[in-house]
C-alpha cells in the first residue's frame, strides 16, 4: 500500500494512492488497526504533494554502503555512524532544494528511508520489523565543504530543505536487492542495490531503538552508495528506487532571506 501526504485547496490530509486516485484517509496512518478510506477522491492531478510525513527527528547514517566505503577508500565500519537531521530540513516531491550562500559545494546523496511506525525503545533485531510503516525515498543534501571545515556533520546536513522526502510510503517492499538510483539532469549518477548495505534497515532501526526513542513518523535515511556528486543551481535531481517511485527536486539559489 502506498501511503502519501497531500494538499488540496486549504486541506492536508493524509491518503491512500491507487494508480492514478488519492484516496483520503480518516484517521492516521499510524494507527493502522482503525484505517478508513473516505468516500471523496481525487486524481493525482488534481493534489499537490507534500512530505509523506512529519517526523521529529531524521537519523541518518553514514558509511552504509560497500561500493561507497570501497569508492572513499575507508574502512567498514563495526557499528552504524548515525548523525541527526531536524525536522525543518523535510521538503517533498517537487519543492525545491535551496542552496545556502555559506556552501561552495553541495552534494546528493540518494537513500532508501525507513518511516517508523510506532513508537519504539530498546527493539530488538527479531522485532524490529513490526516497528516500520514503510519506506520512501531520500536525498541527504550536504554542504561538503561546510562538512570538511567543521569536522562534524550538523552544520553541513542541516540547513533547510536539506531533506527531501517522497513521494511516498510503501508499506509493502522486498529489501533484498531493491536498484537506488539517482540521475542528475537525466544523467544516472548513482546506481546500486540493498545488498550492498552493511546494515540492514531492521538492523539500524534496532540499533538507533536503543540510544533514543523513536516515534511514529520519525525518519531513519539508511545510508547512500557509490557515486555522490555536486548539484548546481538549476539542475533536476531525482532519486528513483525501485518498488516505491521517484523523488524529483530542483535546485534554486539561495540568500539570506530563504
Amino acid at each position: 500500500m502506498r501511503i502519501g501526504r497531500f494538499k488540496k485547496g486549504e486541506k492536508v490530509f493524509y491518503a491512500v494512492i491507487e494508480e492514478n486516485l488519492v484516496i483520503p484517509l480518516i484517521g492516521s496512518p499510524f494507527n493502522q488497526s482503525s484505517l478508513k478510506l473516505d468516500e471523496v477522491c481525487y486524481l493525482l492531478s488534481e493534489v499537490s504533494f507534500l512530505s509523506p510525513v512529519q517526523p521529529s527527528k531524521i537519523i541518518a547514517v553514514g558509511l552504509n554502503y560497500k561500493d561507497h566505503a570501497k569508492e572513499l577508500g575507508m574502512k567498514i565500519p563495526d557499528e552504524p555512524i548515525i548523525f541527526l537531521k531536524p525536522s525543518t530540513s523535510v521538503i517533498g516531491t517537487e519543492e525545491e532544494i535551496v542552496y545556502p550562500p555559506q556552501a561552495k559545494q553541495l552534494d546528493y546523496e540518494a537513500e532508501l528511508s525507513l518511516v517508523v511506525g510506532k513508537r519504539c525503545r530498546n527493539v530488538s533485531l527479531k522485532d524490529a520489523p513490526g516497528y516500520v510503516l514503510g519506506f520512501t525515498c531520500g536525498n541527504d543534501v550536504t554542504a561538503r565543504d561546510l562538512q570538511r571545515k567543521d569536522g562534524q556533520w550538523t552544520r553541513a546536513k542541516s540547513f533547510d530543505t536539506f531533506a527531501p522526502l517522497g513521494p511516498w510510503v510503501e508499506t509493502e517492499l522486498e529489501l533484498d536487492s531493491i536498484e537506488i538510483k539517482l540521475f542528475l539532469n537525466g544523467e544516472l549518477k548513482q546506481s546500486s542495490t540493498s545488498s550492498q548495505m552493511i546494515f540492514s534497515p531492521f538492523h539500524l532501526l534496532s540499533f538507533i531503538s536503543h540510544i533514543m526513542t523513536l516515534y511514529p513518523g520519525d525518519v531513519i535515511m539508511t545510508g547512500t552508495p557509490a557515486g555522490v556528486g555536486p548539484m548546481k543551481p538549476g539542475d533536476k535531481v531525482e532519486v528513483v528506487i525501485e518498488g516505491i517511485g521517484t523523488l524529483k527536486n530542483t535546485v534554486v539559489r539561495g540568500n539570506e532571506e530563504n
